[in-house]
């Protein structure tokens, strides 16, 4: 049976709870499953402490974020079977300061506009992750009725970056896609390419599928095109690279809402990740 190799929790910016992904799993007939939650260890903890529930394999994953300066753009790595090693909890440490700095000077600024907004309301859909995320900014804007949904107009009016910047919006500063994927190395992890499409990545994963420097490609997801989907099954099959899909799901904190399941990873496939990851750790 298939895989969804990307999902979100509580532990990052998604609506369920890490427990409860596996439940969801299992109802939509897989065998595996990825809680891959965004620079987050709670997620990668979580599966080495429960290899199986139930009766749904978890694969430990985390969803690091770089920026592509080149280019201008946010990067999405996804990361199987990392060590839990002090170069990833690192990363992830750092970036969950620098998050919550930015989002909390985005809830500061919005408590000044919106005067039934609370930053500390906002900060109680943050306990799991420990960070605050806009999402769980726009979680408390939507509950108390000024908000169009989660990521409608209201959202793109506060946090939009281009073309016209959002009134409250503060951005983190990200490591380079280099820093990054030096961290997952430090790992041992095996990296994938998340959803090309979302941040007009396809120029970059040309170069990384070219240099060798990924082991795979997200390409069943909802956001890609069919434009790029097709390119990336080529750029597979040339380098040799893994394929995976994933249903990037968040529950209800997200613009279109799609149950786990809804994009997923074949059994081959899986294993393809499963033995290099043996294989790294074997060295």
């Amino acid at each position: 049976m298939p895989g969804d190799l990307h999902t979100h929790s509580t532990c990052s910016d998604g609506s369920t709870p890490i427990q409860k992904l596996p439940f969801l799993a299992a109802k939509a007939g897989l065998s595996h499953l990825a809680v891959s939650d965004h620079d987050s260890m709670l997620s990668v903890r979580y599966a080495y402490a429960h290899p199986l529930a139930e009766g749904v394999g978890l694969i430990p994953a985390t969803e690091l974020t770089a920026y592509d300066y080149e280019r201008q753009h946010r990067v999405h790595l996804l990361c199987y079977w990392p060590d839990d090693c002090a170069a990833l909890a690192a990363h992830c440490d750092t970036m969950a300061t620098r998050r919550t700095a930015a989002c909390m000077q985005s809830a500061r600024e919005l408590e000044g506009l919106c005067p039934q907004f609370s930053a500390k309301a906002a900060l109680e859909y943050s306990r799991d992750a420990g960070v605050l995320y806009k999402a769980h900014i726009m979680r408390e804007l939507y509950e108390i009725g000024q908000a169009d949904g989660i990521y409608g107009e209201t959202y793109l009016g506060l946090f939009a970056l281009r073309p016209v910047p959002g009134r409250i919006i503060h951005t983190p500063q990200y490591q380079t896609v280099e820093q990054v994927l030096a961290v997952a190395r430090a790992a041992r992890a095996v990296v994938v390419f998340a959803h090309p499409s979302v941040y007009h990545s396809m120029p970059l994963v040309r170069v990384l599928a070219e240099a060798g420097a990924i082991d795979g490609l997200e390409i069943e997801h909802p956001r890609n095109t069919p434009e790029d989907k097709a390119e990336l099954y080529r750029l597979a099959e040339r380098h040799g690279l893994i394929v995976t899909g994933g249903t990037d799901y968040h529950g209800f904190l997200t613009k279109t809402p799609r149950p786990v399941g809804f994009c997923t990873t074949a059994d081959d496939q899986i294993e393809r990740i499963a033995a290099l990851a043996r294989q790294r750790k074997a060295v």
